[in-house]
């Protein structure tokens, strides 16, 4: 009887731990040149783009945009603040959530998932068919902005002007 219960007991501990695991927080990908931050987004978990090594672009002296996008008109939206994670919900395994990633690297979004390996390794799978590649992302913290540097804000000449 002892034996059982003590079976039992760390069945549930194991099963616990299992779901301790949560991928919500900022995520250094394996190249370390990008963290993405995953929050709830109404019942899902989604992801974007919070900091780049690189923010801009050499040939432009510009920031980054999603230049490699399959859709044109979406060429030049910024990287900073793209949403890449999409629809994660979580499925019955309790390390994983499936939904769509997109991948900057190509241009196209894949059926996707995020499978926690520890409380700071996730892997972050794109899939086509039953064949999923994807890369481990480390668990962190966003860099300290250097020192001296003010937040960003819009020139008033940004602004949208409006057609007379």
């Amino acid at each position: 009887m002892t034996r059982t219960a003590t079976l039992a007991l760390l069945a549930a501990l194991a099963s616990t731990a299992a779901y301790a695991a949560d991928p919500k927080g900022t995520w250094l990908n394996e190249d370390k040149d990008g963290i993405v931050q995953i929050t709830d987004c109404g019942g899902a978990l989604c992801g974007s783009v919070v900091w780049v090594k690189d923010p801009l672009d050499p040939a432009t002296g510009k920031p980054l945009t999603d230049k490699k996008n399959t859709d044109p008109a979406l060429r030049g939206r910024p990287i900073m603040g793209l949403l890449i994670v999409s629809g994660m919900k979580q499925t019955s395994t309790a390390s994983k959530w499936d939904g769509r990633i997109y991948s900057i690297d190509d241009g196209k979004t894949f059926d996707g998932n995020l499978i926690m390996k520890s409380d700071n390794e996730m892997r972050v799978q794109g899939c086509v068919m039953l064949i999923c590649q994807g890369e481990t992302w480390t668990r962190t913290t966003l860099p300290s902005p250097p020192a001296g540097a003010a937040p960003a804000r819009p020139s008033p000449s940004a602004a949208p002007q409006r057609a007379r």
